[in-house]
């Protein structure tokens, strides 16, 4: 492959790439001098334009290849998921540009869209090596954003917590990495699967499996790895904690599957009930309880909204590691589904909070207190946010629990013993319609605090909301728009 070839493949991220220099340059050279709100509005509608143009590529770019033995990898499923990433963030670049908790609005940007770059690398990476330098990328980048509010010391806090967490669950990960190389002599995942045919359960490769587990777990914040989200979520800006919640879980959720299915293909075992055989799926079966489990029965206690939406992230991800479980192509197109609607929900989720935050000064739930009737209509995008992460139909969030449960249950004969995972996760899906409805209450039913008039959000705020809610309504009453898709995707990439 010539050096022009590799070029045209990486093009979309190298636009990504350009668009954060360019958005950096023009406000350090030319913005400084302006409000930081148009200084938000010029330098994040040249990055939302950089994300537009990449998107707008991909649809040109060849449908398969495959660079260095996975290093670089292009099918219709990963074009498909880093699209996806892109419009997230489009939408976390957005929500922030009535935001002023940073007078370096270009670096903001830019670590931005360099995270993204990371995300779009790791999605197409199946190798070892280019996976684990792509999550290096994300994470760093990561870390400094949740760092970036310098008049709130739990900013700063947040952000060393995010960083010790990740630095150790990075160590494991490269650890697992290690002993997997060992092991098979090979990085390319496809060539590990082939190695460790035939070769049963090696002690090595046991703690193989838990090094990596423990490494992912951290980065879909799974119970016990999920000790930074909470403080991470709450500390962070507003828009920085939705964009570690919906890109950042697309990404790692989905090559976390994929180095699970592909990678450790043939040492599955089983987590069925009174079948249970040692592999990797009892091990995330156990994850996907008690993440499940102390999720949302911990958000049910919180006072802050950040904090309930970090809870209601970690009960989330016990949901989507069902999918894992399963195993196969559908439970591919579940994950990515109930990810991508995830992430939607989620920024829209945040952005009410950033706007209410930005008003009463805190992210309390008495500070949403009559909102109805002071912001009508970030409100109802606020309600359709709610229910739809409590999976309520016709709404995104039913169907993406819908077939997340639909592919643990059809996987297959020896998969039915999974049913009581299924169970569980739809008795904590009515456990968490309660803390969801506290936001609501507070939102319809609480009294308009004494002397609070009217919340007045921005007209492009209204817009931004509007747009997500829309996308999670269209997406619960037609899913099928993103599933056929999504399912051709597979197919034709051969996952």
């Amino acid at each position: 492959m010539s050096y022009l070839e590799l070029f045209k493949l990486a093009l979309p991220e190298t636009i990504v790439v350009i668009t954060a220099l360019v958005a950096l340059g023009v406000d350090l050279l030319t913005l400084r001098e302006l409000e930081n709100r148009f200084r938000l509005i010029i330098a994040g509608t040249i990055a939302c334009a950089g994300c537009a143009a990449a998107i707008v590529w991909m649809q040109l770019a060849p449908e398969h290849a495959n660079f260095a033995g996975g290093m670089l990898v292009v099918d219709p499923l990963t074009q498909l998921v880093k699209a996806a990433i892109l419009v997230l963030t489009i939408f976390t670049v957005l929500i922030s540009m009535d935001s002023d908790f940073t007078d370096h609005v270009g670096e903001f940007l830019a670590l931005i869209l360099l995270a993204t770059v990371g995300m779009m690398f790791l999605v197409s990476a199946e190798d070892l090596l280019m996976i684990f330098v792509s999550l290096e990328l994300t994470s760093l980048s990561l870390y400094i954003l949740t760092a970036f509010n310098k008049h709130n010391v739990h900013s700063a806090e947040a952000a060393l917590k995010y960083f010790l967490f990740g630095s150790m669950a990075a160590a494991f990960t490269l650890f697992g990495m290690s002993l997997l190389y060992g092991l098979t002599g090979a990085t390319n995942l496809g060539q590990i699967a082939a190695a460790l045919v035939g070769k049963g359960l090696d002690p090595l490769l046991i703690l193989a499996i838990v090094m990596t587990v423990i490494g992912f777990g951290f980065k879909v914040a799974a119970v016990p790895f999920h000790l930074w989200a909470p403080d991470t979520y709450q500390g962070a800006p507003t828009p920085s904690a939705a964009f570690i919640a919906s890109g950042s879980k697309v990404a790692s959720f989905f090559i976390f599957a994929k180095i699970m299915m592909l990678g450790f293909a043939g040492a599955e075992g089983s987590g069925a009930w009174h079948h249970y055989a040692a592999g990797w799926v009892p091990v995330i079966a156990v994850v996907a309880v008690v993440s499940m489990i102390l999720g949302n029965l911990v958000a049910i206690v919180q006072s802050s909204v950040k904090r309930l939406l970090a809870y209601s992230a970690i009960a989330h991800a016990g949901y989507m590691l069902l999918g894992v479980l399963a195993h196969d192509k559908q439970a591919v197109a579940s994950i990515v589904f109930y990810a991508i609607t995830y992430g939607l929900t989620t920024i829209g989720a945040f952005g009410v909070v950033a706007v209410v935050e930005s008003r009463a000064g805190d992210d309390k739930l008495t500070s949403f207190a009559g909102l109805s009737r002071r912001s009508p209509v970030i409100s109802f995008c606020m309600f359709i946010f709610m229910l739809s992460l409590a999976g309520i139909p016709p709404l995104a969030g039913f169907f993406g629990k819908f077939y997340v449960f639909a592919a643990v249950v059809q996987g297959g004969a020896a998969n039915l013993g999974l049913l009581w995972l299924v169970i569980l996760a739809i008795a904590m899906s009515a456990v968490s319609l309660y803390y969801y409805l506290l936001v609501l209450k507070q939102i319809y039913v609480a009294d308009v605090p004494a002397g609070a008039g009217e919340l007045k959000s921005p007209v492009i705020s209204q817009i931004v909301l509007g747009l997500l809610a829309g996308a999670v309504i269209l997406f619960g009453c037609a899913p099928n728009l993103l599933v056929e898709k999504l399912t051709e995707a597979i197919k034709l990439a051969g996952f």
